[in-house]
């Protein structure tokens, strides 16, 4: 009786294998024969999955994204701070590590690459879903703000936590996790404490947001 063969899984596999390849050789090095060699698969096997390099990136980046939103709708989520679920795309532990590690070595190639654009696009957008639906949950008075002032907040705080991923990543030793989650509380607080000011007053323009976060913190 022949084996029969979870495509789904194996795929997911290749892929999960892609990221941590990329983590630790970086996108030039991570060949699709060394992340055939590292599944233990030929690359004529992987070829039977992926038309190229960029396809296993992409499932990469789609695996990544589906582990982040397993681990947002968790039970346990749902009773989570928002600094708690915000923190699953800090490099906290190994696999939130590798998982950073990849998106680093992917974004040092976005520039250069039309596609990769495209997917960056992509995958903004899915981060703002996943984040946007965390806020909605944590923050009362959220459904009450204008999609405009949504926006520049979901912004702020995505722009930070890209901001403070590479450098967790490459200097781990000047950014532990306590650190890490210190600096997204006080990030947080800023923005809330601006938004709220801002949806309060009409005078008040998302154009200032960053500087009149930092003159005024929240009580």
């Amino acid at each position: 009786m022949p084996k029969i063969v979870d495509h789904d899984a194996r795929r997911d596999e290749i892929a999960h294998v892609a990221c941590r390849v990329v983590a630790s050789h970086g996108f030039e090095q991570a060949t699709v024969v060394k992340i055939a060699r590292e599944a233990g698969y030929t690359t004529g096997m992987v070829a039977h999955y992926f038309d190229s390099k960029q396809e296993i990136i992409l499932a990469a980046l789609r695996l990544i994204l589906r582990r982040i939103e397993e681990r947002l709708v968790r039970p346990t989520a749902a009773s989570a701070q928002l600094i708690d679920l915000l923190a699953e795309a800090l490099p906290l532990d190994a696999q939130r590590t590798t998982e950073c590690a990849f998106w680093a070595a992917f974004w040092g190639q976005v520039s250069a690459d039309r596609r990769l654009k495209r997917i960056n696009v992509w995958v903004h957008r899915e981060y703002q879903r996943l984040f946007e639906r965390c806020f909605a949950a944590s923050w009362p008075e959220w459904a009450s703000w204008s999609e405009e002032l949504k926006a520049e907040v979901l912004s702020g705080v995505i722009t930070f936590i890209n901001g403070l991923t590479p450098g967790a990543v490459l200097i781990p030793a000047e950014w532990p996790p306590e650190r890490q989650l210190a600096q997204l509380a006080r990030q947080l607080e800023l923005w809330r404490g601006w938004a709220q000011r801002t949806a309060a007053s009409a005078t008040d323009s998302p154009d200032t947001a960053p500087a009149r976060a930092l003159r005024s913190p929240a009580p």
